[in-house]
């Protein structure tokens, strides 16, 4: 018969084991996805030497990854998501199926992947905003102050970036990458959403599947009739797959053992991460101004999301609406 203090051990053993299950597998999902920035620019490649087109990359990820997305489910045996949980997933799906694959994989034919890393390196602070309204939650102003800071740098950053010659280019893809930024943030919140009432791969999953009508045969209209580079489809092969499937598997699954709180943290590492691939990569060029900003954004992020988090005021029973 066990006595209270070796219960007491086990559970604290068990809290022990998932908490470092939860944290290497939070460290692989932000490594997978570090690399989709880097690879989406080696399968779309660049202005003076095009590969894919930006439609087909975005389109056909999603196409492999639904199909894959499909047999996971099946064996899975997954429920079908409930009646009012098919228009969520439809947002959902519009965030991080259509809106932030197409709109990055156009802007990164016009700018490298270390200044696409860093335009959305505020994609966690804008995620934590729009869960929190999502949840009926009020963020502080701290909070929002530190979103315009932010904000600021990263339109700092886009500027000097953005002069010289390619001034009416840049300034669109910056445009286009903030808007992937978004698009991604409301997909993110929406499924964190959505995973209160479902495992958290079934929600990416049912996304997925839902968009296969749409993205199976775009793709098959889109695909190339040109030959490319190997590296182009090794590019695509990876955005495909790993990107847009089993990172978020890894992912998801960590943030479920982990709590989102804790795990989301360590997406402070993935614009970095990200950078230093292209550099390795794609010989891309990592100067002393990029790595100040990121730092800048990045320490902005950290103390964002440590600020307070209100809950919304209930009204008063008998009062007016």
């Amino acid at each position: 018969m066990s006595t209270p203090s070796a219960s007491a051990t086990t559970r604290s053993r068990a809290r022990t084991s998932a908490h470092g299950k939860a944290l290497a597998l939070g460290l692989l999902g932000v490594g997978l996805f570090a690399l989709s920035l880097p690879m989406t620019r080696l399968a779309v490649g660049s202005t003076q030497a095009p590969q894919l087109s930006p439609e087909f990359v975005a389109l056909g990820r999603a196409a492999v990854a639904g199909v894959l997305a499909a047999l996971w489910l099946v064996w899975q045996r997954a429920p079908l998501p409930g009646r009012r949980d098919w228009a969520l997933l439809a947002a959902m799906a519009g965030g991080v199926v259509f809106g932030f694959p197409l709109l990055t994989s156009i802007a990164l034919r016009e700018v490298d992947a270390v200044h696409a890393s860093l335009i959305l390196a505020l994609l966690p602070l804008f995620t934590a905003a729009l869960g929190a309204l999502l949840a009926g939650q009020r963020p502080s102003a701290g909070f929002w102050l530190c979103a315009l800071l932010g904000a600021a740098l990263v339109m700092t950053y886009a500027l000097l970036h953005g002069s010289g010659p390619l001034v009416l280019k840049l300034r669109l893809a910056d445009g286009l990458l903030a808007a992937a930024m978004l698009s991604a943030a409301v997909g993110y919140a929406l499924g964190g959403h959505l995973t209160r009432s479902r495992p958290a791969g079934q929600v990416i999953g049912w996304a997925l599947v839902l968009s296969l009508p749409l993205t199976v045969p775009a793709a098959w209209w889109l695909r190339p009739v040109a030959p490319v580079q190997l590296s182009a489809w090794s590019g695509f092969a990876y955005v495909a797959v790993v990107s847009m499937w089993l990172g978020f598997l890894a992912w998801y699954r960590a943030l479920a053992l982990g709590g989102t709180v804790r795990i989301s943290q360590l997406q402070l590492l993935q614009p970095f991460l990200s950078m230093l691939a292209a550099a390795a990569l794609l010989h891309e060029v990592l100067d002393l101004t990029t790595l100040l900003f990121a730092g800048a954004v990045l320490a902005v992020v950290f103390v964002a999301r440590r600020m307070p988090v209100h809950e919304a005021p209930h009204p008063v029973p008998g009062s007016r609406s």
